[in-house]
């Protein structure tokens, strides 16, 4: 590719070829298939490589998945304890080697304020430059704007809300209890580590599936790989909402665990409902704790009885199973419809709720109803637009670590082979 780049030092304008919005795992992974090539683009973050990483998770994070499969294009993590899990600080240092690793374009400090279509490209509007492109990726991933109930504007002042993306650690909190609100994956291990700090838990529990941690020999996320489900592809799914159900509880902290909310709640943790509204200071929830329980534990069963057939299928030779999955249909506990907040000494609220998308300001994009781009795996109708690092972008792993690379590669080709259209002869 020939090297257009230029400065406009009056109207402060650069001219690219590409402009990478967001330096996470897709933004890099993007930049990366381009640097191969010599291809003139810039990768733009509004803080520092792996932003939200940084400052967005919890201080006792983990991954889920086991550091083997922590492998961005050509650089698999290096470990000597395959089977563990990286930390948020040890994920922010694998994305600063693998930025070592080929020296990006990278501007950090830099918000973009707006994508809009103009001509035949784009302009990229940013804090302290205005990008000229005909081509735009967006890889500022799925985790953009706290999902918070309406009715959390009806808690009382006295008690304080944070959303998991602003917790850190159980004595950032005022003393007293906590609502945890959803039991996917962060509310579960946040509730378990409030409450392993001697806290008063109530755990607002959803329709988040329970999985086991490790079962005749491997890492869950090791089966769930040799099962194919990483690599389903998003046109397997049986309705454009499964894109976001959330993912089953595990945790890989000290090691790897599992998290039985019955044994939570045997240990004095109080499971509630789904949180429905506030009234007069109590938190109301639903009749469905049970229900959910029974639901999370028939996934648990299904997903020891699939590993069991996979190696009775594929002859794999695996250890005899040291597990005996819970009957689902005796599952049977208590639960209350409403919990009044100031009586249960409650001063804290923190919402694990998830994210709403966020990208008003990409202008000349198209959202479906839940306000997902439009796309072909990443791919948009507007001709040099696209999008990366989402769930389901193309894959059950299109967000995640291992499964970025291959949508990059995707996009990148995609790229170069418009640029090459546009200028035949270079």
């Amino acid at each position: 590719m020939s090297d257009n780049n230029s400065t406009d030092e009056s109207a402060m304008t650069e001219h690219r070829d590409v402009v990478v919005i967001g330096a996470g795992q897709a933004g890099l992974a993007t930049s990366y298939y381009l640097s191969g090539t010599g291809c003139d683009h810039v990768v733009l973050e509004r803080g520092e490589v792996g932003e939200r990483w940084r400052s967005e998770r919890w201080d006792s994070f983990t991954l889920v998945t086991t550091n083997v499969m922590s492998r961005l294009p050509d650089f698999p993590y290096e470990s000597d304890d395959p089977d563990g899990f990286l930390t948020r600080d040890e994920v922010v240092e694998y994305l600063e080697a693998f930025v070592d690793r080929f020296d990006p374009p990278l501007r950090t400090g830099v918000e973009v304020l707006a994508v809009r279509q103009q001509d035949a490209g784009y302009t990229v509007e940013t804090t302290d430059t205005t990008y000229e492109t005909t081509n735009v990726v967006v890889a500022t991933g799925p985790f953009q704007r706290p999902r918070i109930p309406e009715f959390g504007a009806e808690l009382p002042s006295s008690i304080r809300q944070l959303h998991t993306s602003h917790y850190r650690n159980p004595d950032q909190l005022d003393p007293g209890g906590v609502v945890v609100v959803g039991s996917g994956q962060s509310g579960t291990q946040i509730a378990k580590e409030l409450h392993e700090s001697g806290r008063d838990v109530y755990l607002s529990v959803g329709k988040a599936a329970k999985a086991p941690r490790r079962y005749r020999g491997k890492d869950i996320s090791s089966w769930m790989a040799a099962m194919g489900g990483f690599e389903a592809v998003v046109d397997s799914l049986d309705s454009p909402a499964d894109r976001f159900a959330p993912n089953p509880y595990v945790s890989g902290k000290d090691g790897g665990q599992e998290i039985d909310l019955l044994e939570l709640a045997a240990d004095g943790m109080t499971l509630l409902g789904r949180a429905e509204r506030v009234e007069d200071g109590r938190l109301v929830v639903a009749g469905d704790l049970e229900e959910n329980l029974r639901n999370a534990y028939r996934f648990y069963a299904g997903m020891i009885d699939q590993i069991d057939d996979l190696i009775e299928t594929e002859g794999i030779d695996a250890p005899d199973p040291e597990i005996v999955p819970r009957d689902p249909e005796e599952v049977s506990i208590e639960s209350v419809r409403e919990v009044d907040l100031e009586a249960a000494n409650v001063r804290t609220v923190i919402w694990a709720t998830g994210f709403q998308f966020d990208f008003d300001w990409v202008e000349p994009a198209t959202f479906d109803e839940y306000g997902y781009p439009v796309h072909d795996r990443g791919v948009t109708d507007s001709p040099g637009l696209y999008f990366l690092g989402l769930p389901w972008l193309h894959t059950g792993g299109s967000s995640l670590l291992f499964g970025v690379g291959g949508d990059a590669e995707y996009v990148a080709d995609h790229i170069l082979d418009r640029l090459k259209q546009a200028r035949p002869n270079t």
